[in-house]
């Protein structure tokens, strides 16, 4: 028996035609058609799954119609203009949007500090006399390149030390004093309990979590040079000074004064690596340094963004009911994923750190020449 179907069409084309759809159909051409299928006897279910829309636009192309401001309607002269139309985001207007969204929804007399489309939408409707759906609105947005995502937390650019911090760590090795070392190190919670945090799942029911019971943590710390080398980790109940000290007798054990007279630590701004019970333990090893990383930027840590692909990949909604096959399963991630997951991300690029480099690298050959 012959297929119904024209044409075979990929995975990835349905879903492709459908926003081509979405963007080019306005007006007539989506309003026209609900009215004669509710004419018929339509559902509005399966109106919108006939047109590849929303049962929001089907119910307000219905009450528009009811109210006599959909269809051709005549202008004084008795000519008929050209149709209403049912969605918002039409060529032209697309600019006013993205004015709006540029300003904050203070200077258009609401009290937030953040843009929703129920705002946004009465806004709109308020100084254009126009509505549209959710749906609609969702489309219209990330047609104009906007999304729902949230803001990441940087310092104040006009903090000094930001780019030359990470200047020292883009330096390439040959510049760096004979026998130093710059280490870097993070630490990260595993806990028994699943982190939460969206997932793909059917529509319906929200997928459950098993909780432990009795809850378990564990604390992961780790280092590793800015030249490529071995990695050291540490292992404790929780994050504190205790773990601290733990790493940094690991890396005074391994890395020894023969070999490294000078080995600088890089570390978070966490007020553990400064407390008075790891100031004693700077004191007595004074070949080691510690230095921060730029406050508020986690992606300068290499070590920090492979400990968060080790949170992603297994600590989130994870289903061990032990907390040393959660802590096995982590070392096998590691040893199998981490060497190519702790390199420099882009932020090392930046224009002002490029020059902070070759002014760091200048000073070196100078001293090196002297």
């Amino acid at each position: 028996m012959p297929s119904t179907t024209l044409r075979e069409l990929l995975p990835a084309e349905p879903g492709q035609r459908r926003a081509i759809l979405r963007r080019t159909r306005y007006g007539s051409l989506l309003a026209f058609p609900i009215v004669l299928l509710w004419a018929a006897g339509r559902t509005p279910t399966e109106m919108a799954a006939c047109l590849f829309g929303s049962r929001s636009s089907v119910y307000r192309i219905g009450r528009a119609y009811r109210a006599g401001s959909l269809g051709l309607p005549r202008d004084p002269a008795g000519q008929r203009s050209s149709a209403v139309p049912s969605t918002i985001f039409m060529p032209g207007l697309t600019r006013a949007l993205g004015a709006s969204l540029k300003k904050a929804p203070r200077a258009y007399g609401w009290g937030r500090t953040r843009w929703r489309w129920a705002t946004l939408a009465a806004t709109l409707q308020a100084h254009h006399g126009l509505e549209g759906s959710v749906e609609t609105g969702r489309r219209g947005l990330h047609a104009i390149g906007w999304g729902w995502k949230r803001a990441t937390r940087v310092a104040n650019d006009a903090a000094p030390p930001r780019g030359e911090r990470l200047a020292r760590m883009r330096l390439p090795p040959a510049h760096w004093r004979a026998h130093e070392v710059i280490v870097c190190a993070a630490a990260r919670d595993m806990p028994l309990l699943p982190p939460g945090g969206a997932a793909w799942m059917p529509q319906g029911p929200q997928a459950e979590s098993m909780t432990p019971g009795t809850h378990e943590q564990h604390s992961r710390a780790g280092a590793r040079p800015r030249a490529p080398g071995p990695r050291l980790y540490g292992l404790g109940a929780r994050k504190n000074t205790g773990l601290c000290r733990d790493l940094l007798t690991r890396l005074d054990t391994t890395s020894p004064a023969s070999s490294v007279p000078r080995l600088y630590v890089v570390v978070e701004n966490d007020c553990m690596h400064k407390a008075q019970a790891v100031t004693p333990w700077w004191a007595r090893h004074p070949r080691l340094e510690v230095r921060g990383f730029p406050p508020y930027c986690p992606r300068a840590n290499p070590i920090a963004r492979a400990f968060g692909d080790v949170h992603d990949t297994w600590t989130r909604h994870h289903q061990r009911k032990r907390l040393r096959d959660l802590g096995k399963a982590v070392e096998r991630h590691i040893q199998e994923h981490g060497p190519g997951q702790d390199q420099l991300s882009q932020l090392y690029q930046a224009p002002d750190v490029t020059a902070a480099v070759e002014q760091l690298a200048a000073e070196a050959q100078a001293r090196i020449a002297a």
